[in-house]
């Protein structure tokens, strides 16, 4: 019997600057404290999947480069018993590292990322085997994984021949993306999404894939252009469910055509430290409803749950909690009679 979840893609190193806003090109802006930690799809993913249910079998797929960086993301493995077999030492290069700068009074965040090993990591390290033994395969962040990112002549991308291959092995499969500007959506992600089982993104990679706008010209999110969007990117190939996240709430659309929208939580003023990891708290919410067979409704509300969890932290995993904390703060803030 298939158990457990295996995460692959970016291991980051993310060095976090609290600003006091973010500067024009020539202006100073002032570093108000800092913090280091693991980041990026497989670590992040997996921490908060780990925090959530100690007793879930995890395996991460990653490289890393010869240095202290390196110790970082695998004394973290260690810390919460993530499985570590797939995670491969790159000689020559670095390990992968974001500066992440982020204005404490809105938690906007910039980053400027190192791909480091990352850009080196293929799906020739991958270990299928152990891979097949998974229940579910996760991988991102798609954009930001140079050799998965590569053209296939026949599947599209190299990242397409992947999913394949591991939805041959009958594991279900997960997506995950980078926000990045440019008009790469289409040609890198699209072709991988009808080897998806799930697509979990935000509004605006989601958008951008579509060639949809989320977003009204006040800024405001258009959920009816959500919904679009989703539809959009089922259409595309993915075959079991899209879920899209937003600062908002999160849109869902499965592949019998049920769909909602449910409202982020309603946090109280200064709750807010940070939003560093918050998209892939979301998304371990979800993978982790998926994993127990929770109906959508509770899926959303858990995934808004530990999001909102992250969001009481500077860094991507602190604020996480129990799968139980979580609900517990969710029905606390819960915009009540609000989902769809």
């Amino acid at each position: 019997m298939k158990n457990g979840i295996a995460i692959a893609g970016n291991l980051i190193v993310d060095y976090v600057k609290m600003i006091d806003t973010y500067a024009k090109p020539g202006m100073l802006c002032n570093i108000l404290s800092k913090s280091q930690g693991p980041g990026g799809c497989a670590a992040n993913t997996l921490g908060c999947l780990a925090t959530m249910d100690p007793k879930l079998l995890l395996q991460c797929c990653g490289a890393v480069g010869e240095d202290d960086a390196g110790v970082v993301i695998m004394d973290f493995l260690k810390k919460y018993h993530i499985g570590m077999d797939g995670v491969i030492t790159k000689k020559g290069t670095m390990t992968s590292f974001t500066d992440v700068m982020t204005v404490q009074r809105t938690g906007e965040r910039t980053f400027f990322q190192a791909r480091g090993a990352n850009a080196v990591f293929g799906p020739e390290d991958l270990d299928y085997e152990q891979i097949g033994r998974c229940r579910m395969f996760h991988i991102g962040y798609a954009l930001l994984l140079d050799r998965f990112d590569e053209k296939d002549t026949e599947y599209g991308t190299v990242m397409a021949r992947t999913l394949a291959k591991v939805q041959s092995l009958g594991v279900k499969t997960s997506m995950d993306v980078v926000s990045e500007d440019g008009e790469r959506f289409a040609q890198v992600v699209k072709p991988a999404l009808k080897y998806c089982n799930y697509f979990i993104a935000n509004e605006i990679e989601g958008g951008r894939i579509a060639a949809i706008e989320p977003r009204r010209s006040d800024g405001s999110l258009d959920r009816e252009a959500l919904t679009e969007i989703c539809g959009r990117l089922m259409e595309c190939g993915v075959s079991d469910l899209v879920v899209l996240h937003a600062p908002e709430g999160g849109a869902y659309l499965t592949s019998d055509g049920r769909q909602g929208f449910t409202p982020s939580l309603k946090l109280p003023e200064g709750y807010i430290k940070g939003s560093v990891g918050a998209g892939d708290a979301f998304c371990a919410g979800i993978l982790y409803a998926l994993y127990q067979d929770y109906p959508m409704e509770k899926a959303m509300l858990l995934a808004n749950g530990a999001a909102a969890a992250n969001l009481a932290e500077a860094d991507s995993l602190s604020g996480l909690r129990s799968v139980r904390e979580i609900f517990e703060l969710a029905e606390k803030y819960a915009e009540k009679g609000a989902a769809e």
